[in-house]
């Protein structure tokens, strides 16, 4: 039978827990109970207005997504963030030691005393450092932001599409705009967020641009010398930086210009893609699924080292980079091809779920990946169309063979395509025949064999002559 003292000793130690426990449920709840009563209600009440405010922001983002990329990417709010996740964590660990002295440790028993500094050390631990790694997640992120996002300028959508230049670059950030490696206008529907990929070939020459631009100015008969193609207007820019010195990257905004006067869409925005960062991006993600219809080399021609086998793969970041560059047994046209299938995976593949599970890697990885003049402002944005483009067939255009004669575009040709690709014509209603002869062919094409390997090059449907299906089409996941 246990004495009075040992009685009140089991009580001493159940009060030392209970209070513990009703800081980890309720901070503040043990002043209230048995301390401090003015700092209890302080933190009772933080903690009601911390608790209402995260219930209230879950319900509105849930009907309101725009509010959930607006704090995601808007660098004074992460900032507040991360600043109260680290006070809070500094309050919270203060109410567990205030706890643990309320408890008064010294009259508890040994055994019982190192039981509850064994807890609150425990508790306190777990509590801080779920609160300090969230700060730091919350630091990542707005580092990124504000890493990638550079902008300070707002465009309005044009003719309600938003253009923006995706530019891919073969070097380090220090060499961005030297070597550009492939670029493509993605057109985006303002309100749908319906897309159109554009491509144009780094060998695009004689073309124009746009009327009182600088290089308009430079080559009023256009782009018309022996070396003169739309790949190497960055490098012009770099030996003629005096007429770009308004312009924190003149290589971009030149082929900016290039790519106006080719096309005659007006750019809202551009974005670099690095490659190496997007190689880590892929890995980051834990690989890209892609659809390898053709064995791929791995290295350049006549130094090839590896090859990519076919079927359906999931591609490491250096295979991936490898399956959307390689021409060491192709040509430009189907390398054009599958980039775009690359674009399509990781749109598709990409999901919240994966961001979320590897966050930190996809942080650093983006900050290298790509920089962007779209302001920060406008991220959830077009965040939100990217959602809305995710859930739709992606439609593609490249202007290359056999559509385009890329040493001497015909512009009538360009123009009418681009137009009939960004405004398709509606579909023709059908008649009961017609939905007859439908349903015909589509389960013949259900049986119809794969294109032989004669009209197929490194993987890309088509060839040369007849032009290859992911650079046009109305759906690029099928024709990937």
């Amino acid at each position: 039978m246990r004495t009075i003292e040992e009685r009140a000793a089991r009580v001493r130690f159940r009060r030392a827990l209970a209070l513990m426990a009703m800081t980890l449920v309720v901070p503040g709840s043990a002043q209230l109970v048995a301390g401090d009563r003015r700092v209890g209600r302080i933190a009772m009440r933080i903690w009601v207005l911390l608790l209402a405010g995260g219930f209230l922001t879950l319900v509105t983002s849930v009907l309101w997504h725009e509010l959930v990329f607006w704090l995601a990417t808007t660098p004074s709010v992460l900032l507040t963030l991360r600043i109260g996740l680290t006070v809070g964590a500094v309050g919270w660990a203060y109410l567990f030691y205030d706890a643990w002295r309320i408890s008064q440790p010294l009259t508890l028993a040994m055994g019982h005393r190192r039981a509850v500094v064994s807890v609150a050390g425990v508790v306190t631990l777990a509590v801080t450092s779920v609160l300090l790694f969230g700060a730091h997640l919350v630091g990542v992120q707005r580092g990124m932001v504000m890493a990638m996002f550079a902008g300070n300028t707002v465009t309005n959508a044009h003719d309600g599409r938003y253009n923006v230049l995706l530019v891919g670059a073969d070097s380090g950030v220090t060499r961005w705009g030297l070597r550009t490696d492939s670029m493509t206008v993605a057109s985006i529907d303002a309100k749908t967020g319906k897309t159109v990929l554009i491509g144009l070939p780094r060998n695009m020459m004689n073309f124009p641009f746009p009327k009182g631009s600088i290089l308009a100015k430079q080559w009023p008969h256009g782009y018309n010398c022996s070396t003169c193609e739309l790949n190497s207007l960055s490098t012009y820019a770099a030996d003629h930086k005096a007429l770009f010195d308004k312009f924190d990257q003149p290589g971009v905004e030149a082929t900016i210009e290039g790519v106006e006067g080719i096309t005659g869409l007006d750019i809202n925005y551009w974005a670099m893609i690095n490659m190496p960062g997007f190689r880590d991006l892929a890995n980051a993600v834990g690989g890209v699924t892609i659809n390898v219809r053709q064995p791929i080399a791995i290295g350049k021609t006549g130094a090839v080292t590896g090859w990519i086998k076919p079927g359906v793969r999931k591609l490491t970041g250096e295979q991936l980079l490898w399956y959307a560059r390689s021409r060491a047994t192709s040509d430009d046209y189907s390398r054009m091809a599958r980039q775009k299938c690359v674009m399509n995976a990781m749109l598709h593949q990409i999901s919240p779920a994966s961001v979320m599970k590897n966050f930190t890697a996809i942080a650093h990885a983006s900050a290298s990946l790509f920089q962007t003049d779209i302001p920060t402002s406008e991220v959830d944005h077009f965040a939100q169309l990217a959602l809305k483009a995710k859930s739709q067939k992606i439609a593609t255009l490249s202007l290359v063979p056999p559509l385009v004669d890329t040493s001497h575009p015909d512009l009538g040709v360009i123009h009418d395509a681009i137009d009939k690709a960004i405004n398709p014509p509606p579909p023709a209603p059908k008649s009961a025949a017609g939905t007859k002869a439908a349903k015909q062919s589509k389960k013949k094409s259900a049986t119809t064999p794969a294109p032989s390997k004669d009209v197929m090059t490194e993987g890309s449907y088509g060839s040369l002559k007849t032009g290859y299906v992911a650079n046009q089409t109305d759906d690029l996941a099928g024709a990937c």
